[in-house]
């Protein structure tokens, strides 16, 4: 019989060799949820210019087939009013406007929208580049009459828009720089409920697509695990109700250029950009 010593021995070899088996489980269950993650975000946030999204969200790329697959469409009624009569700007711009906010001043962005309104609060001192852009793209109409083209509702939760064409190709012709990244309210690579963020081409296993926002940008309506690629610009101050209603009418199933629409009709009607 084996002794007391060997019989201590044997049940420590054994409880080493059973967290072994734990700690290697676990890391195939990250590696499995950030493959997921990072398919998600490969088909969410590729936007800007349409010459490089369109290669970005081309046929055959391995991150956008690793996208979780959407939910499907909700049976609820549309629970947003129709769109009023107008249509999308067709105008573009070679260059980014002139540098003119004021950086030490707050500016409202307020949004009505056909689903209500929302208002974003942005921080001109650490994204005056991009704030400065949405100032500029409001006066022009730029965001009037376009549709949200894209909910997000597993695994990030956002819903993104900003694209005359209602496609996730459209950008004003110009691109802005990255700004803010290293915002301390991204703790964990999670960019919390409320955050308004630039959506752009970034691709971490390149390291290309820096500096590619455009107009599109995307709400958070639950906190989300992002990494720090993203322009944090601004926080939603006003209408978190209504991204709730939007979220919970679900998004429709994945259609030919790999946005997952909103079931509910969110079209900004009017958007306005002031100091607050």
């Amino acid at each position: 019989m084996p002794t007391k010593e060997q019989r201590r021995r044997q049940l420590a070899r054994q409880k080493h060799l059973r967290q072994q088996a734990r700690r290697i489980q676990q890391r195939r269950k990250a590696r499995r949820r950030n493959a997921v993650v990072a398919g998600a975000l490969a088909v969410l946030l590729a936007a800007g210019a349409a010459a490089y999204a369109a290669t970005a969200l081309g046929g055959g790329d391995d991150k956008a087939e690793a996208a979780p697959s959407p939910s499907a469409p909700s049976k609820a009624p549309d629970p947003c009013d129709k769109p009023g009569k107008g249509k999308p700007a067709e105008k573009t711009w070679k260059k980014e406007p002139a540098l003119s906010v004021d950086e030490s001043a707050s500016y409202v962005m307020k949004l009505r929208t056909t689903c209500g309104d929302i208002s974003v609060t942005m921080d001109a001192a650490r994204t005056p580049h991009t704030v400065n852009s949405f100032r500029f793209l409001a006066d022009e109409g730029y965001f009037d009459h376009t549709k949200c083209h894209r909910l997000t509702d597993q695994g990030i939760y956002v819903l993104q828009c900003g694209d005359p064409l209602g496609t996730g190709q459209g950008g004003p012709g110009y691109t802005i720089p990255d700004e803010n990244l290293k915002d301390p309210r991204l703790k964990g690579e999670v960019y919390p409920a409320g955050t308004v963020a630039m959506a752009n081409k970034y691709d971490a296993q390149t390291g290309k697509g820096r500096d590619s926002g455009g107009s599109q940008f995307f709400l958070v309506y639950e906190d989300s695990p992002l990494p720090p690629d993203y322009t944090p610009f601004g926080t939603v101050t006003g209408g978190q109700d209504v991204l709730k209603k939007i979220a919970d009418a679900g998004a429709a199933p994945m259609d030919a250029m790999q946005n997952t629409a909103p079931n509910a009709t969110v079209v900004i009607e009017k958007a306005t950009v002031d100091k607050a």
